[in-house]
């Protein structure tokens, strides 16, 4: 989805003009994900901004704002959350385009979505109909509705779906947060002044981000713009019927995917059902067999498995809660774990034991660096690795293995042109991710682990 989000815009070049790559605003610990998923969708050159902290969606927008206008430049920004299924993306550009000169004249510029059913999980946008025009005067806001109102609405024909997506100039957004919010306004400007490059990132200052209040886009300027006609801060509505979905919960994705006559929808190749309606069944590593369900979810992934009655998905945020105050990994990591050279995989671990898969991509090299508490094994699977073991420096291949000792300096190494993978074994007494002393970093870690 967020391959999806980031080249959404391709095509428009010729009538919108744009950036050379796109602006991303993520947490710190996402940056290698991030990175590493925009190679994937062939995106060069993008702009990533960290966030030391959640703080929502109206200081992300506007820490990206404050660098958008950092070159004197004042550019049209259209914010899209990564989140979001587009299934008519010709549908979806037209509306950009819709957007783009009224966006252009400083005007603030919203996209609703067309309801075809009284939908109850989304915020809904009441608008005043121009006749023969596609861009609309917003009037107001209304919270996620009970079924009657959703379908008063849906009636009505003047309320439209809040999607979330918004399109305007870089400093309509400032000048808008001068007049709601210049507390969360001066906290991001501070950290952006105090901001540093690190690699392809950019960090801002994290005191001055973390001092800032956390709040969305909608709740901290938005709407309350309809309400303040003297700002001079017009807030329009683009009608856009584009397959728009936001697939916030596990529901979402079942009504998005492809569904057989019984209402079930499979992700993954390895899925059995049988006597299942109006479910989904998710499996990424093993098999998933599935037999009378009905309006479930259920989700394999190598990290846990998830099942979960339809009705009850927005109420996995609790059992997310319930896993970080018992401090379990899982409710902030991935087994599976991006770094800049590549990522790696905890297969199996136990008493004095771990083992891990890892690929390292090609030109790319982890840190010289030791190890106080735990010794390594290595075997090549695919690949040449380059090896630096102490003094030592040597070519491991397929089918080939070395030892590292507990304090030993060493570095692993790709210099091939396809993907490296070994197999690690880690073995001691402690096995942690901070046992690491880096030695040599081109990354710029050695300050700490990162």
């Amino acid at each position: 989805m967020l391959q999806q989000t980031a080249t959404r815009l391709h095509g428009l070049h010729s009538t919108i003009p744009q950036a050379p790559a796109p602006l991303l605003v993520c947490n710190e610990e996402h940056r290698f994900l991030v990175a590493s998923q925009l190679m994937d969708a062939g995106v060069s050159g993008a702009t990533i901004l960290l966030e030391p902290a959640a703080r929502n969606t109206a200081p992300a927008l506007t820490i990206a704002a404050l660098h958008a206008c950092a070159g004197r430049e004042d550019p049209v920004m259209l914010a899209m959350p990564a989140d979001h299924v587009i299934a008519d993306l010709a549908a979806f550009q037209y509306a950009v385009q819709t957007a783009y000169e009224v966006a252009r004249q400083g005007n603030v510029v919203t996209f609703g979505v067309v309801g075809s059913y009284p939908e109850t999980g989304y915020g809904y946008i009441r608008y005043c109909p121009a006749q023969a025009q596609s861009v609309h005067l917003v009037e107001g806001f209304t919270e996620k509705p009970d079924a009657e109102r959703a379908r008063q609405y849906l009636a009505d024909g003047n309320y439209l779906w809040n999607s979330g997506l918004f399109m305007l100039r870089a400093s309509t957004w400032l000048q808008a947060m001068t007049h709601c919010r210049p507390d969360m306004l001066h906290a991001c400007e501070a950290a952006m002044q105090a901001a540093r490059h690190d690699l392809d990132f950019i960090r801002p200052d994290a005191a001055a981000f973390n001092s800032s209040p956390s709040d969305s886009i909608d709740y901290a300027v938005i709407e309350k713009l309809p309400a303040h006609p003297e700002w001079g801060l017009k807030l329009c509505v683009v009608p856009m019927q584009a397959g728009w979905s936001d697939v916030g919960a596990w529901d979402a994705v079942w009504k998005v995917s492809e569904q057989d006559a019984c209402g079930n929808a499979v992700v993954g190749d390895l899925v059995l059902h049988q006597s299942c309606t109006d479910s989904l069944l998710v499996s990424s590593s093993r098999l998933v067999a599935g037999v009378g369900l009905q309006n479930l979810i259920v989700v394999e992934t190598p990290d846990a498995v998830l099942v979960v009655d339809k009705r009850c998905t927005q109420d996995i945020k609790q059992m997310v809660a319930s896993l970080a105050r018992t401090s379990h990994s899982l409710a902030h990591t991935h087994r599976k774990v991006c770094r800049p050279w590549g990522w790696y995989d905890c297969v199996d671990r136990g008493d004095r034991f771990q083992v891990k898969r890892i690929v390292v991509n090609p030109g790319a090299s982890l840190s010289l660096q030791m190890h106080q508490h735990r010794a390594e094994h290595w075997v090549v699977v695919k690949g040449v690795a380059e090896v630096t073991h102490g003094d030592r420096c040597f070519l491991l291949h397929e089918n080939e293995s070395t030892y590292i000792p507990v304090g030993h300096a060493h570095r692993l190494r790709n210099s091939g042109g396809e993907p490296l993978e070994i197999i690690e074994i880690q073995s001691g007494a402690y096995l942690g991710e901070d046992d690491i002393v880096r030695l040599d970093d081109v990354y710029g870690r050695t300050e700490k682990v990162q």
